[in-house]
């Protein structure tokens, strides 16, 4: 039987994967596609805003193409849950055409890749190519790297200076490790605050590598499919910071909160709240469903730094409780001030 081809789709955390695949899952022209989802939370959001794209209806289980893995980074739990997950889908693969897996924003691809040269998986997957996700806006502002002018002057003062932060070291491997980078939400900057991105970017990635510019997730199949690259073959050609350490270590102050309330929200009210919120908290990303006053339709939100966007996406059905859920991640974390925060005197 031939091999699945998986399509690993990365970034960093709030730069549109999941949205990008819900783009390409609502265009798929007829590829059956099975997804897998690595939340990082205990609250599913995102594999529950893929579901609700309805592509599966035909399927004999609605639900039975997404599978979400809710341990956190899936490169720590490649051996306990996605090796399991894997030889389950790979049952089905006479049924499916390809398989995305969305990363945590938080997760080194590098990994994970690897776990397709184990037996059990390699006759039956191989990846087929890795696309990552770059915010524009995001890096513009230097949110991830800092001032890229500043930036830039350093590293030509000093080609070996050595002091990036966990979160730098894990957004270069994951442009290290990219057959296409995508940059998303550069509808967001001017033109020449994306070419000042691009100009970068290029600088940090091999020059096979190309750099797409992405408006609302919008981009078609044919060019996050199809690479043919047997990316697990090739891996010493895409450097990694841990490629000497036998294992790799995370910031173990980032960390996630998840929020389920009962309680009905008006949504400019909650999101004039969480703005207040990110400027005393260290939040990296905000996202989920909120239950809007006298409105049938489910409010989906999602917040990246000091930026919000929200929508209806559909109806809440009738089995389903209509709470507000939302995950927090960030570092060093409240509870009790995240709570504070949006329900006042709880």
């Amino acid at each position: 039987m031939h091999k699945i081809p998986v399509t690993v789709i990365t970034g960093f955390l709030g730069a549109g994967k999941t949205s990008t695949i819900r783009n390409l899952l609502q265009n798929s022209q007829g590829r059956r596609i099975a997804v897998i989802v690595n939340e990082f939370g205990e609250v599913g959001i995102d594999g529950e805003f893929l579901k609700s794209c309805q592509v599966c209806d035909d399927s004999p289980a609605t639900d039975s193409n997404i599978i979400e893995l809710t341990n956190g980074c899936l490169c720590c739990t490649v051996q306990e849950e996605f090796l399991p997950t894997m030889q389950e889908l790979l049952k089905q693969r006479d049924r499916l055409d390809c398989m995305l897996i969305e990363t945590s924003g938080l997760a080194l691809p590098k990994p994970l890749i690897q776990a397709f040269r184990w037996p059990e998986i390699r006759t039956g997957a191989t990846v087929d190519g890795v696309v990552t996700l770059v915010d524009c806006e995001a890096v513009a502002a230097g949110t991830l790297v800092g001032d890229l002018d500043a930036l830039e002057q350093a590293r030509q003062a000093d080609p070996n200076l050595d002091h990036e932060t966990p979160i730098e070291e894990l957004f270069e491997d994951q442009l290290a490790c990219a057959d296409l980078v995508l940059l998303t939400k550069v509808d967001l900057v001017d033109a020449a605050t994306q070419t000042k991105v691009i100009t970068w970017l290029r600088s940090q990635l091999p020059p096979h590598v190309k750099i797409v510019p992405c408006k609302s997730s919008e981009i078609t199949a044919d060019l996050l499919l199809g690479f043919n690259a047997a990316v697990e073959d090739n891996l010493d050609s895409r450097p990694s910071h841990h490629d000497t350490e036998e294992d790799h270590d995370h910031d173990d102050d980032i960390t996630s909160v998840n929020i389920i309330l009962d309680q009905k929200f008006e949504p400019k009210t909650l999101v004039k709240q969480l703005e207040n919120l990110v400027e005393k908290a260290e939040i990296y990303r905000i996202k989920g469903f909120v239950s809007v006053l006298n409105k049938p339709m489910r409010l989906v939100l999602q917040g990246v730094g000091k930026r919000f966007d929200h929508f209806y996406d559909r109806p809440w059905q009738e089995a389903e409780p209509r709470q507000t859920r939302l995950v927090f991640i960030g570092r060093n974390l409240n509870r009790d001030q995240i709570l504070e925060a949006i329900v006042p005197n709880s």
